[in-house]
C-alpha cells in the first residue's frame, strides 16, 4: 500500500513540476529532507520569489480538498524546515512564500501565497 502511496505522490509531485515549469518558474530542488519532514518543491517565481511548495494529490473525499490537508501544524513543520533551507544556503535575505499545489483528477490547482511565517 506504502508503494502505491509514494507512486501517487511522486506523479503528483512530476505534475507539479511541470505545471510550474510551464508557468516560467525555475525549480531550486525537490525532496529537501530535513528532521521535520520534507519540503516536496523549492521554486523561483519569474518575479524572483523564492516559493516553498506543499504538494496535495487526491480528491474531494471525506478528508476535504487537498488544500485542506496543509492544517496548521504542516505548516509550521515546512516554515521551520524553510528557514533552516535559507540560513543554510545564506537565503535569508530573499523574498519567500509558501504555496500549496492540489493535483485533483489529474488537474492542477495552485494556491499562492497559501499560509505567512
Amino acid at each position: 500500500m506504502e508503494e502505491h502511496t509514494r507512486a501517487k505522490g511522486n506523479r503528483g509531485e512530476d505534475s507539479a513540476v511541470e505545471y510550474l515549469l510551464s508557468k516560467g518558474y525555475s525549480i531550486v530542488s525537490r525532496n529537501v529532507q530535513a528532521r521535520q519532514g520534507e519540503i516536496d518543491c523549492i521554486a523561483e517565481d519569474p518575479e524572483g520569489t523564492l516559493v516553498f511548495v506543499e504538494v496535495k494529490s487526491g480528491s474531494n473525499s471525506s478528508y476535504g480538498h487537498p488544500f485542506f490537508r496543509v492544517d496548521r501544524r504542516k505548516q509550521k513543520r515546512i516554515i521551520t524546515m524553510a528557514k533552516r533551507y535559507c540560513a543554510e544556503h545564506a537565503l535569508s535575505q530573499r523574498a519567500c512564500r509558501f504555496d500549496v499545489i492540489a493535483i485533483v483528477k489529474g488537474k492542477v490547482e495552485h494556491l499562492r501565497n497559501a499560509f505567512l511565517s
